[in-house]
Protein backbone atom coordinates (compact mmCIF):
# COMPACT_ATOMS: atom_id res chain seq x y z
CA UNK A 1 0.00 0.00 0.00
CA UNK A 2 3.07 2.36 0.50
CA UNK A 3 3.53 2.19 -3.29
CA UNK A 4 -0.20 3.44 -4.15
CA UNK A 5 -0.14 6.27 -1.26
CA UNK A 6 3.51 7.60 -3.09
CA UNK A 7 1.54 7.25 -6.44
CA UNK A 8 -1.67 9.30 -5.00
CA UNK A 9 0.73 11.77 -3.37
CA UNK A 10 2.58 12.19 -6.66
CA UNK A 11 -1.04 12.44 -8.76
CA UNK A 12 -1.98 14.92 -6.28
CA UNK A 13 1.00 17.32 -6.63
CA UNK A 14 0.62 17.29 -10.21
CA UNK A 15 -3.26 17.49 -11.24
CA UNK A 16 -5.72 19.58 -10.03
CA UNK A 17 -8.60 18.54 -7.45
CA UNK A 18 -11.48 18.24 -10.00
CA UNK A 19 -14.80 18.08 -8.21
CA UNK A 20 -17.84 17.42 -9.67
CA UNK A 21 -21.51 17.50 -8.10
CA UNK A 22 -24.86 16.57 -9.45
CA UNK A 23 -24.88 20.56 -10.31
CA UNK A 24 -21.85 20.61 -12.61
CA UNK A 25 -23.03 17.14 -14.65
CA UNK A 26 -22.44 18.63 -18.17
CA UNK A 27 -18.90 19.33 -17.47
CA UNK A 28 -18.69 15.70 -15.51
CA UNK A 29 -19.94 13.92 -18.39
CA UNK A 30 -17.45 15.97 -20.78
CA UNK A 31 -14.84 14.79 -19.04
CA UNK A 32 -16.19 11.05 -18.95
CA UNK A 33 -15.70 11.33 -22.79
CA UNK A 34 -12.49 12.78 -22.66
CA UNK A 35 -11.44 9.63 -19.94
CA UNK A 36 -12.81 7.23 -22.70
CA UNK A 37 -11.07 9.11 -25.81
CA UNK A 38 -7.66 9.30 -24.08
CA UNK A 39 -8.21 5.21 -22.47
CA UNK A 40 -9.18 3.97 -26.22
CA UNK A 41 -5.78 6.03 -27.52
CA UNK A 42 -3.36 4.46 -24.72
CA UNK A 43 -3.96 1.38 -23.95
CA UNK A 44 -5.05 -1.48 -26.83
CA UNK A 45 -6.73 -3.94 -24.17
CA UNK A 46 -8.96 -0.95 -23.06
CA UNK A 47 -9.59 0.11 -26.84
CA UNK A 48 -11.62 -4.12 -26.75
CA UNK A 49 -13.65 -3.47 -23.71
CA UNK A 50 -14.55 0.28 -24.44
CA UNK A 51 -15.75 -0.49 -27.75
CA UNK A 52 -17.99 -4.13 -25.93
CA UNK A 53 -19.40 -1.91 -23.13
CA UNK A 54 -20.16 1.43 -24.53
CA UNK A 55 -20.00 4.70 -21.76
CA UNK A 56 -19.17 4.78 -18.10
CA UNK A 57 -21.85 4.97 -15.91
CA UNK A 58 -20.04 6.39 -12.72
CA UNK A 59 -21.80 9.39 -11.32
CA UNK A 60 -21.20 11.61 -8.57
CA UNK A 61 -24.06 12.07 -5.94
CA UNK A 62 -24.40 13.88 -2.43
CA UNK A 63 -25.50 10.70 -0.53
CA UNK A 64 -22.72 10.56 1.46
CA UNK A 65 -23.67 9.00 4.98
CA UNK A 66 -25.60 6.74 3.19
CA UNK A 67 -22.89 5.64 0.70
CA UNK A 68 -20.63 4.75 3.81
CA UNK A 69 -22.88 3.39 5.80
CA UNK A 70 -23.93 1.32 2.93
CA UNK A 71 -20.21 -0.22 2.30
CA UNK A 72 -20.06 -1.22 5.53
CA UNK A 73 -23.01 -3.26 5.63
CA UNK A 74 -22.05 -4.67 2.08
CA UNK A 75 -18.89 -5.88 3.52
CA UNK A 76 -17.93 -9.62 2.22
CA UNK A 77 -21.91 -10.16 1.58
CA UNK A 78 -23.35 -10.58 -1.48
CA UNK A 79 -24.93 -7.69 -3.77
CA UNK A 80 -28.71 -9.05 -3.24
CA UNK A 81 -28.18 -9.77 0.82
CA UNK A 82 -26.44 -6.42 1.15
CA UNK A 83 -29.55 -4.66 -0.61
CA UNK A 84 -31.94 -6.26 1.96
CA UNK A 85 -30.15 -5.73 4.94
CA UNK A 86 -29.80 -1.90 4.04
CA UNK A 87 -33.60 -2.03 3.09
CA UNK A 88 -34.30 -3.85 6.73
CA UNK A 89 -31.70 -1.37 8.18
CA UNK A 90 -33.63 1.96 6.68
CA UNK A 91 -37.01 0.44 7.75
CA UNK A 92 -35.95 0.29 11.46
CA UNK A 93 -36.01 3.88 11.36
CA UNK A 94 -38.75 4.87 9.27
CA UNK A 95 -41.15 2.19 8.73
CA UNK A 96 -42.96 1.15 5.86
CA UNK A 97 -42.82 4.43 4.26
CA UNK A 98 -41.81 4.25 0.83
CA UNK A 99 -40.25 7.70 0.72
CA UNK A 100 -38.16 6.83 3.61
CA UNK A 101 -35.05 9.43 4.22
CA UNK A 102 -31.99 7.86 5.10
CA UNK A 103 -31.50 8.17 9.01
CA UNK A 104 -29.21 10.45 10.70
CA UNK A 105 -26.24 10.26 13.10
CA UNK A 106 -28.18 10.96 16.02
CA UNK A 107 -30.66 8.29 15.40
CA UNK A 108 -28.31 5.71 14.37
CA UNK A 109 -26.45 6.57 18.12
CA UNK A 110 -29.95 6.39 19.54
CA UNK A 111 -30.95 3.05 18.40
CA UNK A 112 -30.39 0.19 20.47
CA UNK A 113 -27.57 -2.00 19.08
CA UNK A 114 -29.79 -5.24 19.59
CA UNK A 115 -32.44 -3.88 17.10
CA UNK A 116 -29.98 -2.78 14.69
CA UNK A 117 -28.56 -6.47 14.73
CA UNK A 118 -31.94 -8.19 14.49
CA UNK A 119 -31.82 -6.67 10.79
CA UNK A 120 -28.72 -8.81 9.37
CA UNK A 121 -25.77 -6.53 10.99
CA UNK A 122 -23.03 -8.50 12.77
CA UNK A 123 -21.88 -7.10 16.14
CA UNK A 124 -18.59 -5.86 15.18
CA UNK A 125 -20.68 -4.01 11.96
CA UNK A 126 -23.62 -2.61 14.84
CA UNK A 127 -20.03 -1.06 16.27
CA UNK A 128 -18.55 0.10 13.11
CA UNK A 129 -21.69 1.99 11.96
CA UNK A 130 -22.50 3.47 15.47
CA UNK A 131 -18.89 4.14 15.18
CA UNK A 132 -19.15 6.57 12.03
CA UNK A 133 -22.39 8.05 13.25
CA UNK A 134 -20.12 9.39 15.86
CA UNK A 135 -17.47 10.47 14.41
CA UNK A 136 -19.51 12.55 11.80
CA UNK A 137 -21.00 13.82 14.64
CA UNK A 138 -17.65 14.93 16.63
CA UNK A 139 -16.27 16.37 13.44
CA UNK A 140 -13.92 14.18 12.81
CA UNK A 141 -15.46 13.05 9.49
CA UNK A 142 -16.12 16.29 8.04
CA UNK A 143 -19.04 14.55 5.85
CA UNK A 144 -20.38 17.52 4.28
CA UNK A 145 -16.60 19.24 3.22
CA UNK A 146 -15.14 15.73 1.97
CA UNK A 147 -15.65 17.04 -1.50
CA UNK A 148 -13.16 19.82 -0.90
CA UNK A 149 -10.31 17.92 -0.20
CA UNK A 150 -7.63 15.74 -2.01
CA UNK A 151 -8.00 11.74 -2.33
CA UNK A 152 -5.12 11.13 -0.05
CA UNK A 153 -7.26 13.65 2.66
CA UNK A 154 -10.26 12.02 2.26
CA UNK A 155 -8.59 8.40 2.65
CA UNK A 156 -6.64 9.35 5.89
CA UNK A 157 -10.11 10.98 7.07
CA UNK A 158 -12.37 7.71 6.10
CA UNK A 159 -9.85 5.43 7.47
CA UNK A 160 -10.38 6.68 11.00
CA UNK A 161 -13.33 4.91 11.15
CA UNK A 162 -13.53 1.33 12.49
CA UNK A 163 -14.86 -0.94 9.66
CA UNK A 164 -13.67 1.49 6.69
CA UNK A 165 -10.43 0.81 5.53
CA UNK A 166 -8.45 1.51 2.01
CA UNK A 167 -10.60 -0.48 -0.43
CA UNK A 168 -14.17 1.20 0.86
CA UNK A 169 -12.49 4.87 0.69
CA UNK A 170 -11.63 4.12 -2.55
CA UNK A 171 -14.93 3.09 -3.44
CA UNK A 172 -16.56 6.08 -1.68
CA UNK A 173 -13.82 8.37 -3.95
CA UNK A 174 -14.92 6.70 -7.21
CA UNK A 175 -18.74 5.47 -6.70
CA UNK A 176 -19.82 8.96 -4.77
CA UNK A 177 -17.24 12.04 -5.35
CA UNK A 178 -16.47 10.53 -8.78
CA UNK A 179 -13.01 11.09 -8.41
CA UNK A 180 -11.70 10.07 -11.91
CA UNK A 181 -8.40 8.96 -10.88
CA UNK A 182 -8.33 6.26 -8.11
CA UNK A 183 -6.57 2.93 -8.66
CA UNK A 184 -7.73 0.43 -6.02
CA UNK A 185 -5.11 -1.75 -6.06
CA UNK A 186 -6.31 -4.19 -3.17
CA UNK A 187 -9.95 -4.89 -4.66
CA UNK A 188 -10.05 -8.73 -5.97
CA UNK A 189 -12.30 -8.47 -8.63
CA UNK A 190 -9.98 -5.75 -10.68
CA UNK A 191 -7.11 -7.94 -9.91
CA UNK A 192 -8.55 -10.61 -10.91
CA UNK A 193 -9.52 -8.42 -14.56
CA UNK A 194 -6.31 -7.22 -14.94
CA UNK A 195 -4.83 -10.64 -14.43
CA UNK A 196 -6.78 -12.19 -17.26
CA UNK A 197 -6.85 -9.20 -19.47
CA UNK A 198 -3.20 -8.10 -19.73
CA UNK A 199 -1.98 -12.09 -19.54
CA UNK A 200 -0.45 -12.51 -16.89
CA UNK A 201 0.58 -15.93 -15.20
CA UNK A 202 -0.93 -14.98 -11.67
CA UNK A 203 -3.15 -12.12 -9.63
CA UNK A 204 -0.84 -9.00 -9.57
CA UNK A 205 0.14 -7.31 -6.31
CA UNK A 206 0.21 -3.44 -5.69
CA UNK A 207 3.56 -2.73 -7.41
CA UNK A 208 2.42 -4.85 -10.91
CA UNK A 209 -0.69 -3.38 -10.95
CA UNK A 210 0.84 0.07 -10.63
CA UNK A 211 3.58 -0.74 -13.29
CA UNK A 212 0.95 -2.00 -15.79
CA UNK A 213 -1.50 1.26 -15.03
CA UNK A 214 1.76 4.08 -16.02
CA UNK A 215 2.91 1.73 -19.06
CA UNK A 216 -0.93 2.34 -20.54
CA UNK A 217 -1.05 5.70 -19.55
CA UNK A 218 -4.38 5.31 -17.86
CA UNK A 219 -3.70 8.61 -15.46
CA UNK A 220 -5.81 10.56 -15.27
CA UNK A 221 -8.49 8.32 -15.55
CA UNK A 222 -7.85 5.76 -13.50
CA UNK A 223 -11.09 5.00 -11.99
CA UNK A 224 -12.60 4.76 -15.14
CA UNK A 225 -10.11 2.27 -16.33
CA UNK A 226 -10.86 0.26 -13.22
CA UNK A 227 -14.66 0.67 -14.18
CA UNK A 228 -13.66 -1.04 -17.69
CA UNK A 229 -12.03 -3.47 -16.12
CA UNK A 230 -14.89 -4.24 -13.64
CA UNK A 231 -17.54 -4.49 -16.84
CA UNK A 232 -15.13 -6.95 -18.48
CA UNK A 233 -15.17 -8.93 -15.70
CA UNK A 234 -19.02 -8.93 -15.29
CA UNK A 235 -19.49 -9.50 -19.26
CA UNK A 236 -17.29 -12.80 -18.93
CA UNK A 237 -18.61 -14.25 -15.69
CA UNK A 238 -15.06 -14.84 -14.82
Amino acid sequence: MKDYVKQVQEVSSKTPLRRFTINNLEVFYHELSNAKKHLSESDPVLTRIIEQVGECRLKPHKKYFETLIDAIISQQLSTRAAESILNRFKTLFNGSDKNRRFPFPEEIIAMDGTRIRACGLSNPKVGYVKDLASKVLDGTVKIHKLNKLLDEEIINELVQVKGIGVWSAHMFLMFCLARLDVLPVGDLGFRKSVMVNYNLRKMPDEKKIISISKKNNWSPYRSVATWYLWQDLSFKKL
